[in-house]
């Protein structure tokens, strides 16, 4: 019939798309890393002569449950007590989580009672930062001893403007699908974050832990869902690089279950759609002006959050319109994987409803259900359009 090479064609386009965005753009980071490296061995970070003052910022909203914990954490910090400020900015909260941090005289707290959310919250904010540096971290994540230690090294390089730590997702015996599988995607993303920091630069940063030279702070749209990848991508648009540091890490609890995991992937799919229109000019192809980070943005993001999950979910109707009509063998092996991996995430699905423990599953489930809110995301955006503040997930508890 006269349609199928048309449908072959985008078949295999939507083939290539899946494939390089999840698979293939991992295999040539790697070898690019090596290639370089090769030629050019990874600069060696080192301690300054003096360590600078840092401000530990922490925006929070109704935290009271992790107030003593986090303060604790922060405590055991291995760094100068001296050197280093802790900030916390809570706007709108009406628990006790300022009540707590009054215990703490160390600590600098401001709060105003209207909830503007967390980006207005980092706008308000750095007016009482006056370190060279300050180091952004949520409240129900905690540090490792030597975190900031090793973030300030990667700031030896004066070519670093962000380094964005690393996050770790805790998944124990009463996780589910949702840290499970989100636990694995963590794994993955952290491998490629610093192969593209070895490269040229880390795309973006998690807020879970990332630091910033307090002089490259841009204030925010208030409306900014990805406060913490668009504040890092506006750094590295001025040609400073984003340094991925993996010996600092943030570790956190996976969501409580699906339902809160699937509330927290549609707002950041929401929020990629909206960075893509806010970092458009990223989008245009220029070798000769931020090339390298145009071409890791677009392989490691963009492609991401627009028309690789679109592609993803055409591809088993494309696949079974090409085999009824041309039934090569090829065609039948990609359809009889594709019914096999659904058939596995729907086995995901199943055993987390039970309550059953089988991780091997929670892979295809997660990774159909990542994409799949990609999807909502294209729909639900109207939600969060002109607004800061949305309903927290729920995280797993003690």
């Amino acid at each position: 019939m006269y349609l199928t090479p048309t449908l072959e064609i985008l078949f295999w386009i939507c083939i290539f798309l899946v494939f390089y965005t999840f698979i293939g753009y991992g295999i040539i980071l790697y070898f690019l890393v090596k290639l370089k490296e090769a030629f050019a061995p990874a600069p060696i970070r080192y301690e300054p002569g003096e360590w600078p003052e840092i401000t530990l910022f922490i925006a929070a909203y109704n935290e009271e449950a992790i107030v003593d914990a986090k303060m604790e954490n922060c405590f055991q910090l291995n760094y100068p007590p001296q050197k280093l400020k802790i900030l916390w900015i809570t706007d709108g909260s009406n628990d006790k989580t300022n009540e707590k941090l009054g215990r703490y005289p160390e600590v600098s707290v401001h709060y105003i009672p209207q909830r503007k959310g967390k980006t207005a919250a980092l706008n308000r904010g750095i007016q009482f930062v006056e370190t060279p540096f300050v180091i952004y971290t949520d409240a129900n994540t905690m540090l490792n001893k030597e975190a900031i230690h090793e973030i300030i090294k990667e700031f030896s390089d004066p070519r670093v403007g962000c380094v964005a730590g690393e996050k770790r997702i805790a998944v124990d015996n009463k996780d589910q699908a949702a840290a499970g599988g989100e636990g694995f995607y963590w794994t993955y993303e952290s491998k490629l974050k610093e192969w593209d920091s070895r490269l040229y630069s880390a795309v973006g940063a998690a807020g879970e832990l990332f630091a910033i030279r307090t002089s490259l702070f841009e204030p925010l749209p208030e409306d900014t869902l990805l406060d913490d990848f668009i504040l890092s991508m506006r750094i590295a648009q001025k040609g400073y690089k984003i340094a991925y540091c993996k010996s600092a890490y943030a570790l956190e609890k996976g969501s409580a279950d699906i339902k809160n995991e699937e509330k927290r992937k549609v707002r950041i799919a929401a929020g990629g759609l909206q960075s893509i229109k806010r970092l458009g000019n990223l989008l245009i192809p220029n070798p000769f002006h931020l090339g390298l980070l145009r071409f890791q943005y677009i392989s490691h993001r963009v492609l991401r959050w627009s028309i690789t999950p679109i592609a993803l979910f055409l591809l088993p109707f494309l696949n079974i319109i090409l085999v009824w009509l041309n039934p090569q063998l090829i065609y039948i092996l990609l359809l009889a994987f594709q019914i096999l991996f659904y058939l596995l995430a729907v086995c995901g699905a199943l055993v987390q409803r039970k309550k059953i423990k089988i991780k091997i599953l929670f892979i295809p489930y997660y990774f159909l259900f990542m994409n799949a809110n990609v999807l909502k995301a294209f729909f639900s955006f109207h939600k969060y359009k002109g607004k800061g503040t949305w309903e927290k997930a729920q995280r797993i508890q003690e």
